[in-house]
């Protein structure tokens, strides 16, 4: 049986989930927001959302709405 590894995209989503889910950050916020609550790996999830065509100005909405990172 092999373990399936979750996408890094995938833990981030799912970060970001939370802080809407607690109120932190509303869906309609630019994603830039979150740099304040990631703090020290901001840098490094800034650069994986530019990969993936996300800009710091985008509403975490659309980041949210993402339901499969391939990487094709």
């Amino acid at each position: 049986m092999t373990k399936q590894v979750a996408h890094p995209m995938m833990k981030l989503q799912r970060k970001v989930s939370s802080l809407v889910d607690s109120n932190i950050v509303k869906p309609d916020d630019r994603i830039g927001k979150i740099a304040l609550l990631l703090g020290d790996d901001w840098s490094y999830w800034k650069n994986e959302l530019l990969d993936f065509d996300f800009s710091p100005q985008d509403p975490i909405c659309e980041l949210l709405s993402v339901e499969d990172w391939d990487e094709d």
